[in-house]
């Protein structure tokens, strides 16, 4: 039988621009269809369509701590020096955590902060201001409010927060179904692997090829190996394609003379691609079938096959599911040795990776296509451009992590003459030792800015409008954060608005009704996003805060200063629209903004050698060495000479 031939070596991104136009020819990735499933079964799954409150949380003021309800007012004047006294019943109701709030009451005095009187009244030791220490109705989620948008990756907190605002079913998309084709005489279940015979090879590349896909959200369905006969490998593929959204044929793809893929896929549709300028991944085949469905041959050689389902797989399975496919974390990285690369083709060469000094430091691994542990032990892949012919030891390389980036920071890197112990050593480290934390707490826009330019902290919600431009965040950034690179990411654009009592008594409709005789307002503090929107629309708009009646007066929340307004210490106040519903204000629209996460791109400082020494210096380790036997560990941990 003839050989095939490749019919290009085509440069990876013509081979992604190739297969994207056919799919789109064919009116896809079509997305996968919606069905219902059980909130509780549906982690990880990606919603279908926007879901909305169906109720508030809480759906009524709650009592946040256990006490006293009271009516604010009532305590004006108490201290710990002149408690003042209220009648139990009449001016106090003892209430406990999360219970309804009285009618009558808005504010809750801690336990500790009242004594009990035999005559039925109790002393307070301090005043408190309207909803203090109360969960207003809503404080959570507002009934009616976005819960989740649509194409959006369900996580615990979300599956809870769906829960609490009513429902129990959500609508996701169907799981893109994807039929795994193993084919080849040589290939054996892995059932049925027990006596392999010289020849023959256990298929374990559909086992990894599913997992892949479960990551990525799909439906993997393995499909029994099939023999180097074309007539068979025909049929499982029109079957497969009949009920699957994918359908991936393993081996088969090279110019060998029986690699049937190529001309199989051909009879079923179209092909585009056969052979890219990639290593390991050459043979590749991308093509469809007549009805659009995609199918992809992928090499038989395990680390050909995990690349290149990496490369092409991967984005099409989030592609069915509404979802774009997560961006490959990649570092600089120094190679320890020289590596030459052929002419006209990436490679990615599998790397350990650890942190050295300041560097990240990268030791090549086996380059084979079928030695499936080097990819177990990789940390990432580096890239050695096709036109480059290789690198230089010492050069910096570009690396595809494989493992979260904050496992670097925890990486001692070893070189040298290997010994039993170190992978003893190596699996005590993974076992114990401790993972890094991360906390967080709101002080404003600026407040956060400056934790980030400080070194305090991963991200800030930030939403400060630049007077000169007109633009959110950029100056903000480049002001206060001026020595790290920094990624601005839009969470949300938000209405800021005009915060008044339910009917708008006082018929206020712009920030210039606010300096009218006889209005009270209630301002943000100095460096919050509301308060530098605020004075930027005063100068705009020529109003003298000097005239507005309360400007001086400063609140740190929404909810807080909507308290004011509702309280009635404040006619009106700048705030969100969640806020007025969840005090049952009304709102008057003013301002679109938006509102982003300030996300820098550095990496976790850890200690790098602690665990390491705690390890070799505890008496159970030392006992596993010498388990070994031939080891005297007598001085394992100790130091044995400074210079």
């Amino acid at each position: 039988m003839p050989r095939n031939v490749y019919l290009e070596d085509i440069p990876l991104d013509e081979a992604e621009r190739r297969f994207a136009a056919l799919l789109a020819g064919h009116g896809g990735p079509r997305l996968t269809v919606a069905e219902q499933v059980p909130v509780a079964d549906a982690l990880g799954r990606v919603t279908a369509r926007p879901h909305f409150a169906l109720r508030s949380v809480p759906h009524y003021h709650a009592a946040a701590m256990d006490g006293i309800a009271v009516r604010a007012a009532d305590t004006l004047g108490a201290l710990e020096t002149a408690p003042g006294v209220l009648r139990l019943g009449d001016e106090a109701t003892w209430v406990d955590t999360g219970e309804p709030l009285p009618e009558g009451r808005d504010a809750v005095i801690m336990a500790e902060q009242v004594h009990e009187r035999p005559d039925g009244t109790v002393e307070i030791l301090a005043s408190v201001a309207p909803w203090q220490h109360v969960r207003p109705m809503g404080e959570d989620i507002v009934a009616t409010e976005m819960v989740l948008p649509a194409n959006h990756r369900l996580t615990p907190p979300d599956l809870g927060a769906l829960v609490a605002a009513g429902h129990l079913q959500v609508a996701v998309r169907r799981k893109p179904r994807v039929a795994i084709l193993p084919t080849g005489s040589e290939i054996v279940a892995a059932d049925d692997s027990a006596s392999l015979k010289p020849g023959e090879i256990v298929d374990f590349n559909s086992v990894v090829l599913a997992a892949q896909v479960a990551e990525w959200g799909g439906a993997p369905t393995r499909f029994p190996p099939t023999p180097d006969v074309r007539a068979e490998i025909l049929a499982m593929v029109q079957e497969a394609a009949r009920s699957h959204d994918v359908v991936v044929i393993n081996a088969g793809s090279s110019a060998g003379s029986e690699d049937f893929t190529v001309g199989i896929v051909r009879e079923v549709g179209e092909v585009v691609v056969h052979g890219v300028a990639l290593r390991p991944g050459h043979p590749l085949i991308l093509g469809a079938s007549s009805d659009g469905v995609p199918i992809l041959g992928i090499p038989g050689y395990p680390v050909s096959a995990i690349v290149t389902s990496d490369l092409f797989l991967r984005p099409l399975v989030y592609a069915l599911q509404g979802l774009p496919a997560p961006g490959h974390a990649t570092v600089t990285a120094q190679i320890t040795r020289k590596l030459l690369s052929p002419m006209g083709e990436d490679e990615l060469v599998r790397v350990k990776l650890g942190e050295v000094s300041g560097r990240v430091i990268a030791t090549p691994l086996s380059r084979g296509a079928g030695v499936i542990m080097s990819m177990v032990r990789a940390d990432g892949l580096a890239l050695l451009p096709r036109f480059s012919e290789g690198v230089h030891a010492g050069e910096a390389v570009q690396v595809r992590l494989l493992r979260p980036e904050q496992d670097l920071r925890k990486t001692v890197v070893a070189i040298g003459s290997h010994d039993l112990a170190l992978d003893l050593l190596s699996n005590a480290l993974a076992t114990r030792s401790p993972g890094a934390s991360l906390a967080s707490s709101n002080v404003g826009s600026l407040g956060g800015l400056l934790a980030l330019a400080r070194g305090e902290a991963h991200l800030a919600g930030t939403h400060l409008l630049d007077e000169a431009s007109g633009v959110y965040n950029q100056a903000a950034v480049q002001r206060y954060v001026p020595r790290r690179r920094t990624v601005l990411v839009t969470l949300a654009g938000r209405v800021q608005g005009l915060l008044v009592p339910r009917d708008n008594p006082l018929r206020l409709g712009s920030l210039a009704d606010l300096a009218l005789p006889g209005v009270r307002f209630v301002n943000r503090q100095r460096g919050s996003g509301t308060r530098v929107l605020l004075d930027y629309r005063l100068r705009l708009d020529g109003i003298d805060p000097t005239a507005i009646a309360g400007y001086e007066r400063e609140q740190y929340t929404h909810l807080a200063v909507a308290a004011d307004v509702a309280s009635g210490a404040a006619d009106v106040g700048l705030g969100i629209l969640a806020a007025a519903r969840a005090l049952d204000l009304d709102f008057v629209p003013l301002f679109q903004e938006r509102y982003d996460l300030a996300i820098p791109r550095e990496h976790y400082d850890a200690p790098i050698l602690a665990p390491l020494l705690e390890i070799l210096r505890g008496e159970g380790f030392r006992a596993e060495v010498e388990a070994l036997g031939g080891y005297d560990c007598q001085q394992m941990g100790m130091v044995a000479w400074e210079g």
